[in-house]
């Protein structure tokens, strides 16, 4: 008989009794009493051996601690394989023994220890199981009982084959007890340096299920402390369905509410998962609790944090904070494929086992199956937002407020015009028929259209009082139309991106000033003495032309405007106000004047173009001052304008020139 160690007889019964007599351990973490009957069996690795070992556990894990989850992931699939086995009858040894996982750090020995419960494994599946790399037995037995049991499926995890050997990442040597749950099955000590080779011995003193023990490589010690596998276990294992218990503490003691029923979760529980999840100290101020078993199956839970977003939190370098699990083990902490950039403001977990992972379970594998579930999520997202919308008009109102940008920077991005649409519905605007503090959806503006009318009008201001009182607006007034106003620069550029709303065009009422100046002829139908006829015009406007030279395109007359004496219109107008303000700010006024080519629109009623027509022929030079602060306001405007300072002394010495003929 070879002994794995020198104890024999009473000895041995005497010290296994006083271990299991310790309550802050249950089973045998530390067991050194274990007698290994018989001769070894030596076995070779049968899949490229050490070469394909050493990629397994060397290059296939980007992070080393994977390792613990892995461990636990096969530890529950062998909890659950004895939950099926004892459903169909077969008769278990230790039946009464609860199901569970323990694990022990022995920092002195530099060792990790997990041990479970479960089925545990005899030698032919231990030679199937570990002796073959990339062979899943929890996938052999799921194809074994498939169409049996659908609740066994949803609860196994490890099905890729190759996550015990991620132990050799951290460990130099492993050894593997095992004792199988079936009746008349001896138990096994499994070890190996993960060289190539293995030895399978019969042991005694073995409880059944299975237990690993970790011999770490001297720059993996940190894994034989208790504070590193508690926050280990926290960030990947901590909603697995069975207890883990960590040198005798149960360290899983959040509930996984995304699988749990709606009705039955309480504010309380959903601040506390928030608060986990979320690592924060708020409350959320909404919550969408999604499952789905087709097209996709999901399991989600999101919230809104209470807290109005920062700078930073806005800023497009914020990390998603919504985690992937699968089978409630978490594959990636910040998973940035499985919603939209524009939506890093929720905090959450989706769990699905549709995702197709690598071996490794932390790279997306199947970009079609990432696009679909980043579609059904955001669809999903979008009603949610709607319905509360609609239910608690006043809270989404504040929402909005605060997190309204985020929504706007969906439109933006997302490439899908009918998604860009059920987005721009959560927008909200003052318009021009609605009392100041007033804001109406785009759903509410095209409900308000005449028959027939094809265009959603916007216009960019400051605030309500510009708006109104702009030569733009001024010259929409007659057509009774409703104008959305945008406050917000980005706001135009929204509008601007959306293009289309319900078969309506959005339109600039800038361009649309300019869509009927093209129309018209420039002609003067009927004057008066308040007004330039049209020989005087005509020579007004050719003066204009030869004074501002390459600073327009060209001048002409409008019947849109009343009480202003001209306006700039240009071919879409908004794209390049805004071209010209961020990527050419700091270039000169005749550069930019190159890139806009704008038209001067003159009012022939107006005083000051009336006065403008006479001082041409009287004084040339006081002419010229004002035709040159009238582009100049007529620019500003526009929004288009250079440096106000850069006109103080024109403006000094017009004042000068009008008070000297006074």
């Amino acid at each position: 008989m070879v002994l794995g160690c020198h104890y024999l007889g009473e000895r041995v019964r005497v010290g296994l009794r006083a271990i299991r007599a310790k309550s802050a351990y249950r089973f045998l973490f530390f067991n050194k009493f274990f007698i290994f009957a018989g001769v070894s069996d030596s076995h070779d690795f049968q899949a490229e051996t050490k070469k394909l070992l050493d990629i397994v556990a060397r290059s296939l894990y980007s992070e080393k601690e994977v390792f613990i989850r892995e461990l636990i992931s096969n530890a529950s699939d062998a909890l659950e394989k004895l939950r099926y086995t004892q459903m169909t009858g077969v008769e278990i040894v230790d039946k009464d023994r609860p199901l569970e996982i323990h694990i022990a750090t022995d920092d002195d020995k530099k060792r990790f220890i997990i041990q479970d419960t479960g089925i545990g494994l005899n030698k032919e599946e231990l030679i199937d199981n570990l002796g073959v790399i990339a062979r899943s037995g929890s996938k052999a037995f799921l194809e074994e009982v498939e169409g049996q049991n659908a609740s066994v499926d949803k609860n196994i995890i490890g099905q890729f084959g190759v996550g015990f050997y991620s132990t050799f990442m951290v460990a130099d040597k492993v050894d593997v007890y095992t004792k199988s749950g079936l009746a008349d099955t001896p138990a096994l000590k499994w070890q190996s340096d993960g060289l190539g080779s293995y030895t399978i011995t019969e042991a005694e003193g073995v409880q059944r299920g299975t237990k690993i023990v970790l011999h770490l490589k001297g720059d993996c010690y940190d894994y034989a402390k208790e504070e590193v596998i508690k926050e280990v276990i926290k960030k990947y294992s901590n909603f697995v369905g069975v207890p883990i218990y960590l040198n005798g503490k149960k360290v899983n003691v959040i509930q996984a509410l995304w699988t749990a029923n709606t009705r039955d979760i309480t504010d309380d529980q959903h601040e506390e998962f928030y608060r986990f999840i979320a690592n924060a100290f708020d409350k959320p101020r909404f919550h969408l609790h999604y499952k789905a078993d087709a097209p996709l199956n999901i399991r989600a839970l999101f919230y809104v944090p209470e807290y109005k977003p920062t700078l930073f939190d806005m800023s497009r370098e914020t990390e998603v904070a919504v985690t992937l699990y699968s089978r409630k083990v978490m594959i990636m902490s910040k998973a940035n494929h499985i919603l939209p950039r524009w939506l890093r403001f929720l905090k959450g977990v989706v769990d699905s086992e549709d995702i197709p992972l690598n071996l490794s379970r932390e790279l997306l594998q199947d970009s079609s199956h990432i696009k679909k579930l980043q579609w059904v999520l955001t669809n999903r997202i979008l009603k949610f937002f709607h319905e509360r919308s609609k239910k608690e008009p006043e809270k989404y109102a504040e929402f909005y407020d605060d997190y309204g940008l985020f929504f706007r920077e969906g439109v933006v991005s997302t490439p899908d015009q009918q998604q860009r649409e059920e987005i721009a519905k959560l927008l909200r605007f003052e318009t021009s028929k609605r009392p100041p503090g007033e804001k109406i959806n785009m759903d509410e503006y095209v409900k308000g259209m005449k028959a027939g009318e094809r265009n959603i009008f916007y216009f960019s201001a400051a605030s309500r009082q510009i708006a109104e009182s702009s030569p733009y607006f001024e010259a929409m007034k007659n057509q009774d139309v409703e104008v959305l106003f945008c406050y917000e620069p980005y706001d135009e550029l929204v509008l601007m991106n959306l293009g289309q709303f319900d078969k309506k065009n959005l339109k600039s009422i800038e361009n649309e000033m300019l869509d009927h100046s093209k129309d018209e002829k420039g002609r003067i139908d009927s004057a008066d003495g308040n007004s330039l006829n049209q020989e005087e015009a005509d020579d007004l406007v050719s003066w204009i032309q030869v004074t501002l030279g390459s600073r327009i395109q060209k001048a002409k007359i409008t019947s849109h405007l009343s009480t202003y004496p001209c306006v700039i219109t240009a071919t879409e107008m908004g794209a390049a106000r805004h071209f010209l303000n961020t990527n050419l700010s700091d270039k000169s006024t005749e550069e930019k004047l190159r890139i806009l080519q704008p038209n001067l629109e003159l009012n022939p009623s107006h005083p000051i173009i009336r006065k403008l027509y006479t001082l041409k022929s009287t004084d040339d030079t006081l002419a010229r001052l004002l035709a040159d602060q009238l582009f100049d306001n007529a620019m500003m405007a526009a929004g288009v304008g250079g440096d106000p300072r850069a006109m103080l002394g024109r403006l000094n010495e017009l004042l000068t020139r009008v008070f000297e003929k006074n």
